[in-house]
């Protein structure tokens, strides 16, 4: 009988999603029944569909997103300025692949960091690599690498992302020293990959936050002119959630 070293076989190939399913169709009289193809195919749907999670699971945790959120959680009950339509777009991906961004601008608590990861977790069920910061934690890691001699590498890894999360842009003034990091970072990406930007200030206010005009001139016209633009308003979320 084939079935021990088949199993093996299958266990040395790397393929232990279809060594299961296997085990599992020699002990199931029903499955034992079904045509040789159709054994196949389940065989191999296993093995592709736990390969795909895994490699989501992956994607998931490359990301570090702040929150664990997803489209299909964004509350579009509450009036925040949501385009409802616009979010489902996105969650497609179509936008990644044009290397187009996204501006998500809104008071405090209205809930852009949420659709921001949400926009993210979307990302990376489409196959897209993604990586979450905080602004102010990138521009740290910037200053850091520069000191240390690691930066080029640095830039390398950042400019491999597929969508990059900027969150809190604008909690403080960019000084130009951190502008020429972050120009860098954002000249890399331009027209080749997608950077998403949340920020309690509107996009007309970003010019002032960077202290440099020129970097800032440089900054905005590589994120802003070809972005979709999500203007968030109402109440602070956790603020409604009490009152319910």
């Amino acid at each position: 009988m084939l079935t021990s070293p088949t199993l093996e076989a299958l266990e040395e190939l790397g393929l232990r999603a279809m060594a299961r399913a296997y085990r599992e169709q020699l002990e199931n009289p029903e499955l034992q029944k079904l045509s040789f193809d159709e054994r196949l195919s389940l065989l191999v749907d296993r093995e592709w569909s736990e390969r795909q999670s895994r490699r989501l699971q992956r994607r998931l945790e490359e990301a570090h997103l702040r929150l664990p959120a997803s489209v299909e959680a964004i509350d579009f009950e509450t009036p925040r300025g949501l385009d409802k339509a616009l979010i489902h777009r996105l969650a497609e991906g179509r936008w990644l692949r044009e290397h187009r961004n996204v501006l998500v601008t809104g008071p405090t608590g209205v809930g852009k960091s949420f659709v921001a990861c949400a926009l993210g977790n979307a990302a990376c069920r489409q196959g897209f690599r993604v990586r979450y910061f905080r602004l102010a934690r990138l521009l740290t890691e910037l200053e850091l690498a520069r000191a240390d001699g690691s930066f080029p590498r640095l830039l390398n890894r950042l400019a491999r992302i597929d969508l990059l999360i900027l969150d809190d842009w604008g909690l403080s003034s960019i000084e130009p020293s951190q502008a020429r990091d972050l120009l860098e970072v954002i000249d890399d990406r331009a027209e080749s990959r997608s950077t998403l930007i949340a920020s309690q200030l509107p996009v007309d206010a970003w010019h002032a936050v960077i202290r440099d005009p020129t970097l800032a001139d440089a900054i905005l016209d590589r994120l802003v002119h070809n972005a979709y633009r999500l203007e968030m308003h109402g109440e602070s979320m956790r603020k409604v959630r009490q009152a319910e």
